[in-house]
């Protein structure tokens, strides 16, 4: 809470800032629209709800993108436990993969996929698993192995052993492999539907950008990008530190308890 609140003093300060460099008419007030200029297009969008209804569908998109990211990293993690030879390999394909843009593969997703959700999909995928994945499997090595060596005395199936042992043990670089991927996967999907808007295909906060840049409402698209700003910090602040709170710090203090 107390970042969140130093967030919005520094936000509060760039406001300041702002406004003072419009008021110097450095810049022509069509391309440098004043903060209450800005922020009343933000209240007439959330008024009309259509400011809700494409923060609703990007959400979906992207969550939609981490559903199905989440399944192929378990297939992964799943095979690279049965032979240390495939874990190589898994890791060998993060170190090719993971260096490549997602927005790069666009073309390639549109000859797969088509203009839509589908390809926006195949993208963000691209740039959740190779990260998470990594924190997974590196997090796993750094496991001690007296508890894997007492699992294996005490005979624990793989699968227990993975969720009761493995997991927990390792949360703390599961968790930074989660945020990784969701910050590559955000970027990825606003970008997406940047492009996608030329071709004419309706979707959510990217798509609204590129519709006023075409229109030059720039009070407009300033006012989403502090909505991708909000959902950003809520997601880092919020739901990350929730998730910290109740694995990585409530293991840190039963172990200490114990």
């Amino acid at each position: 809470m107390k970042k969140l609140s130093t967030r919005v003093i520094y936000i509060a300060i760039f406001a300041a800032i702002w406004q003072s460099v419009y008021y110097l008419e450095i810049f022509p007030t069509m391309l440098f629209p004043s903060v209450f200029d800005i922020f009343s297009s933000l209240y007439k969008e959330l008024l009309d709800g259509s400011l809700i209804t494409k923060v609703g569908y990007t959400l979906y998109l992207i969550f939609l993108g981490i559903l199905v990211s989440f399944g192929i990293i378990v297939v992964f993690v799943l095979l690279s436990s049965l032979h240390k030879n495939i874990k190589n390999y898994f890791i060998s394909a993060v170190s090719v993969l993971d260096p490549l843009p997602g927005i790069a593969l666009l073309p390639l997703a549109i000859l797969w996929f088509g203009v839509g959700n589908g390809a926006i999909v195949f993208i963000m995928t691209h740039s959740i698993i190779w990260p998470v994945l990594l924190a997974i499997l590196l997090g796993f090595d750094s496991i001690p192995k007296i508890y894997k060596e007492v699992a294996l005395n005490m005979q624990i199936p793989k699968t227990r052993m993975l969720i009761d042992i493995y997991i927990p043990a390792a949360m703390a670089s599961i968790i930074m492999g989660l945020k990784s991927g969701w910050a590559r996967a955000w970027r990825a999907l606003i970008a997406a539907e940047m492009i996608f808007g030329t071709t004419g295909a309706l979707g959510g906060l990217g798509w609204d950008i590129y519709i006023k840049r075409s229109y030059l409402d720039m009070p407009g698209m300033l006012a989403t990008l502090i909505v991708l700003m909000v959902i950003g910090i809520l997601i880092e602040d919020l739901l990350f530190k929730f998730i910290e709170n109740k694995t990585i710090k409530n293991g840190e203090q039963s172990h200490e308890f114990t």
